[in-house]
């Protein structure tokens, strides 16, 4: 669902939890910078421990009623928090049935971004859990996805996003992104290529570093010229690249990264860089894809 004057929404995952907040911030914040119309979704998949209370007795039909009666609760709480922090965005509210990250992939079909939260579940509770969303989504939605983190992180001064950088398609897409989010933010951009050296040893280290960085400088040019404002620093930086990304963003604003690169990701293999920064980064991890 596009806004009235056809914008396309930042749509944002709604969680049950009135406490957790920071993605439904980080959501409208960004809304309001980008003038952009924002979307809150609250999934309903099959009911939890959760939403059980003595006063429900557990047929389908009243299962049913009530969960819609809790969802419109929490989308109308979420409503108040984002008129109160941003009264200028426009807002809307969808209650859904189904599996949250398939309802959130649907949702980004017509979406400029789509936020949910994270809150660092193990690797196993991530991929096993029926309330899994963030992996689901980050692999195959259309649009960027962001994680949030909860509780919010300590960001230092002067600001800034950390983008990785490996030479192939996805990561220049992640580029592009990482410079837009730094122009929004008025922030500073550090550009990662991470060397990771084989495991036998290269033959010449110097000539793979040499190529990394000049990967590297291709990559980023021509995005100085279109975004002006950003100051850009660009490093090759040698160590495993979900670790060394980890580090350098860890009081960013901003991680952003492709959902695929040159080891040929496909699905939820574990291992990959965007999925190990998911579960290990403090701060809202974008995923761009291709």
């Amino acid at each position: 669902m596009t806004g009235a004057d056809g914008r396309r929404p930042i749509v944002v995952g709604v969680d049950p939890d009135p406490s957790k907040r920071p993605a439904l911030a980080w959501a409208a914040d960004e809304a309001d910078r980008r003038g952009a119309p924002l979307r809150l979704v609250h999934a309903q998949g099959v009911p939890t421990r959760g939403y059980r209370s003595g006063e429900v007795r557990p047929s389908w039909e009243e299962w049913n009623q009530a969960l819609h009666g809790l969802g419109d609760q929490v989308l109308k709480e979420a409503v108040g928090f984002v008129e109160s922090r941003r009264p200028t965005v426009q807002v809307s509210a969808l209650l859904a049935e189904g599996e949250p990250a398939w309802v959130l992939r649907e949702e980004a079909r017509n979406a400029t971004l789509v936020v949910v939260g994270s809150w660092h579940l193990s690797r196993r509770r991530e991929m096993f859990t029926s309330a899994s969303v963030a992996l689901p989504l980050t692999a195959h939605a259309p649009c960027p996805v962001v994680v949030v983190p909860e509780p919010e992180h300590v960001t230092q001064q002067p600001a800034y996003f950390v983008v990785g950088v490996d030479g192939s398609p996805h990561s220049a897409a992640a580029v592009d992104a990482a410079f837009e989010e730094a122009a929004l933010h008025g922030g500073l951009l550090r550009a990662l290529y991470v060397w990771h050296p084989p495991l036998l040893g290269a033959l010449d280290e110097d000539a793979a570093i040499h190529e990394c960085r000049r990967v590297l400088s291709e990559t980023v040019a021509g995005r100085t010229a279109r975004f002006p404002d950003v100051e850009l620093h660009h490093e090759v930086v040698r160590g495993h690249p979900v670790q060394v990304l980890t580090e350098a963003s860890e009081h960013a604003l901003g991680l952003v990264v492709g959902t695929r690169g040159h080891g040929g990701f496909t699905g939820l293999l574990l291992g990959s860089v965007s999925q190990g920064v998911l579960h290990h980064a403090r701060c809202p991890v974008i995923t761009v894809p291709v």
